[in-house]
């Protein structure tokens, strides 16, 4: 079991973030947010996907107007992604967003900060400090760079941090995002020790879905291991739903998220296989997609680790030579012929429907 690191509990609308309560997966819309109709169905989307909360953008005042109207059609705590206006951040606000996003690398301006703590604190929402290497690298130099550009994102947050909690404001989410893997995850260990909010993981951006991830989850991955993290976002071009599932498979890994579907367990094949595994898995885990609870299945190609998959496994087949061994909950329940062991894991499945 991962130890989480101890934070406070930060309320988003319905969604609690910290240390007590589950790693909540966010993504965002990927629609021009005037786009109401179209918002509204992603969200909903990314919701029956397992998002639990779902960051808008809002450059101007038509998006603010529009993600008014969005509020009132979903379910699911909205977020406001707040650049460059105060203006946009209060009309966020106002307009019914659970949380809102700051950057402090083009929100600098004190008073505009104290107007934005002002309307938070009047509508009890939550506030996301992040910070993006992109947007204050282009500051001082002398060090490395990654030296340098992680010392400056820490600066940066420590900076808006103290700022809000000298406005008595602390209902505080902090992230701090690079495109680069180990710049993240250096970052948010530092925070880890810095701060006792809650934090948001993620990278700025990591590419299309097929190439987002293995970034993701070495930093996601190695960030949560060591019991850091709260909230996650995988970036990943493309349809954010792919996100979720991502990140899903990312907590899924380290334990940190209950199986709510089926899981399928493959033998990576050798020269002792006397079967094609692989297409009897890809047959196995079409299957698969007709059940919508947690149930582990396993398809292994000979005896060295079979036997031992097949004890942890709801149901198992260990395939020998012009043959298969069926398992059930551990227990070897049937020798069956190689071309009737799609059927009869099939049997085996309909009884768990």
């Amino acid at each position: 079991m991962i130890a989480r690191r101890k934070t406070r509990t930060v309320q988003v609308g319905s969604v609690r973030l910290g240390s007590k309560h589950p790693i909540v997966i966010q993504s965002m819309t990927k629609v021009f947010t005037t786009r109401v109709a179209a918002c509204v169905q992603q969200i909903v989307r990314l919701q029956e996907a397992g998002c639990g909360l779902v960051r808008l953008a809002v450059p101007t005042r038509n998006d603010t107007r529009a993600f008014a109207r969005i509020v009132q059609q979903v379910s699911i705590p909205l977020v406001a992604d707040i650049h460059f206006s105060a203006e946009r951040a209060i009309e966020a606000i106002e307009a019914g967003a659970a949380k809102i996003r700051l950057n402090p690398g083009n929100i600098k301006d004190r008073r505009d900060i104290l107007r934005i703590i002002d309307c938070a604190k009047r509508h009890g929402i939550a506030i996301r400090i992040g910070v993006n290497e992109a947007s204050i690298r282009d500051l001082k130099s002398g060090d490395t760079a990654m030296d340098r550009r992680v010392r400056l994102m820490r600066t940066e947050m420590t900076r808006y941090v103290r700022l809000f909690e000298k406005a008595g404001f602390d209902n505080l989410v902090l992230s701090a995002k690079s495109a680069d893997t180990v710049r993240t995850i250096e970052i948010n260990r530092l925070l880890a020790k810095d701060f006792e909010y809650p934090l948001h993981l993620g990278l700025t951006h990591a590419g299309l879905p097929e190439d987002a991830a293995v970034p993701s989850a070495v930093t996601l991955g190695a960030l949560l291991a060591e019991g850091i993290g709260d909230t996650i976002r995988v970036s990943a071009a493309g349809d954010p739903v792919e996100e979720v599932k991502i990140a899903r498979q990312i907590l899924l890994s380290l334990g940190l998220q209950e199986p709510t579907g089926p899981q399928l367990i493959v033998c990576p094949t050798c020269g002792r296989c006397r079967i094609n595994v692989v297409a009897l898995a890809r047959k196995v885990k079409k299957e698969l997609t007709h059940l919508n609870r947690p149930i582990r299945v396993a398809v292994m190609g000979c005896v060295v680790n079979g036997p031992g998959e097949a004890a942890d496994a709801d149901i198992a087949v260990c395939a020998a030579e012009g043959k298969g061994f069926l398992y059930r909950q551990g227990v070897r329940t049937a020798i069956v012929p190689a071309e009737r062991l799609l059927e009869a894991l099939r049997d085996e499945l309909r009884r768990c429907r």
